[in-house]
């Protein structure tokens, strides 16, 4: 697809009004509350795939609802002293898959926490994480799952996960529990500015063409999965509209982006059809701490790639003084 979104120029400086609700921080902290009074109770299972220069463990810790959730630590072999570590998000539809796939910031020199995503991994990664919750119509996908209410939205238990992973992290052998970053792409890109929003344990924070921002204008240009999903379910249930976007709101990157302190490198695709390149700013520029984004100007939806992959690595090196 070419450009078909708002110039460079525009996109710079775009920073649409946030649609809030004025219970947001209400409701999240009686949400994390409520998780808080499970037992957090983080299990790590030294288990063998074979990599001579990685130690992996099969992580379980209680979630949204005390509901356990999956995941993989992964630690180089050869180390001293705790490490920083990375907490990364995973794009929709996909699961933990196995260590194999996840080598790159081990190899680097850095603990790396993969959380599985809860009811997802059969569309492109395996996961092992059911998801316990689900209420009402939804179109096929997890977009619509609970939206009728923010009580019962699919994203409020995975947002409360994400939180949980980090404070897992914490508790992880050969995690510096001061040192703490968050990561993730597409879905995860969006877990990780929510996470950054609404735990101040990270020290850094690694959005990379992040989804689950400025749901509304992510409809109105363009019709692709997953953003669809919501379209298609408001095309049926045309007199759900307001209701949809009111539930949301409350789970908007956007939001969370203004309560987010640590420091930031994101990116965007400036051809990306899924995440449109506007939602991306309008996330970055309501984002509160000090940021930076990359710009891939000719790519889609895969954004840097490699390219950022290394960016990405330098970024946390420096960030963590290594």
């Amino acid at each position: 697809m070419p450009f078909f979104d708002l110039p460079l120029n525009e996109l710079q400086s775009y920073k649409p009004e946030r649609t809030e609700p004025a219970d947001f921080d209400a409701f999240w902290a009686e949400t994390l509350m409520e998780a808080r009074e499970y037992p957090l109770d983080p299990r790590f299972e030294r288990v063998d795939f074979g990599l001579g220069a990685v130690e992996t463990y099969d992580v379980t810790f209680n979630g949204y609802g005390g509901q356990p959730i999956k995941g993989w630590l992964l630690l180089p072999k050869t180390r001293s002293g705790a490490l920083p570590c990375v907490v990364e998000y995973i794009g929709y539809g996909g699961g933990r898959g196995f260590p194999v796939d996840w080598l790159v910031w081990s190899s680097a020199g850095f603990a790396h926490f993969v959380m599985d995503s809860r009811g997802q991994g059969s569309a492109w990664s395996r996961g092992d994480t059911p998801d316990a919750d689900g209420s009402g119509p939804q179109y096929p996908g997890f977009m619509t799952r609970g939206i009728l209410d923010p009580r019962t939205y699919y994203y409020r238990r995975m947002m409360t996960d994400a939180v949980r992973a980090i404070e897992a992290a914490q508790h992880a052998p050969g995690v510096d529990p001061q040192r703490i970053a968050v990561a993730g792409t597409s879905q995860g890109g969006g877990l990780t500015i929510s996470a950054a929003g609404l735990s101040d344990v990270p020290k850094l924070v690694l959005p990379n063409v992040p989804f689950l921002c400025h749901y509304r204008r992510a409809t109105q240009i363009q019709d692709k999965h997953p953003y669809q999903e919501i379209s298609q379910y408001l095309l049926v249930q045309r007199d759900k509209v307001a209701q949809v976007f009111d539930t949301l709101a409350y789970f908007d990157g956007v939001n969370f982006a203004a309560r987010a302190k640590a420091k930031a490198l994101f990116s965007v695709g400036l051809m990306d059809e899924v995440c449109p390149p506007s939602t991306v700013y309008a996330a970055y520029n309501h984002y509160a701490g000090d940021k930076q984004v990359e710009v891939y100007e000719y790519n889609h939806h895969e954004g840097g790639g490699s390219f950022h992959t290394l960016k990405m690595i330098q970024f946390a090196r420096e960030g963590f003084g290594l």
